[in-house]
């Protein structure tokens, strides 16, 4: 679940609190209520503003083949100027080559309309 910060201009309070993307704080209230924090002596009905979104992290492990399968290029720096294309389809060459026009992936044959 993101973790979003919300600024509070009537106290001048920072609260970091995780809610689902649907959730849309508008006052001190629910906020406090959402982020299970106590009132104070701050009105209820307060505006408060979203400063900040940080959405979890996450690391998928992907092989070259299911990124070739679903049409992406992953090219591998091999040497000054030359990328190794390691999803290469037919027609393409292995390696590119800077300033060869010949050894670019095939876009084109990848993206459709």
């Amino acid at each position: 679940m993101p973790a979003y910060t919300y600024y509070c201009d009537a106290n001048g309070k920072t609260v970091e609190v995780n809610h689902t993307l649907q959730v849309k704080l508008k006052t001190w209230g629910e906020l406090c209520y959402v982020g299970q924090i106590s009132l104070g002596e701050t009105d209820p009905g307060a505006p408060v503003e979203r400063i900040m979104k940080q959405a979890p992290g996450v690391a998928v492990q992907t092989f070259n083949s299911e990124l070739k399968n679903e049409g992406f290029t992953k090219l591998v720096k091999r040497d000054d100027g030359v990328y190794e294309n390691v999803t290469a389809i037919d027609g393409e060459k292995r390696y590119m080559k800077s300033g060869d026009k010949e050894s670019v992936p095939h876009i084109h044959k990848k993206v459709e309309d």
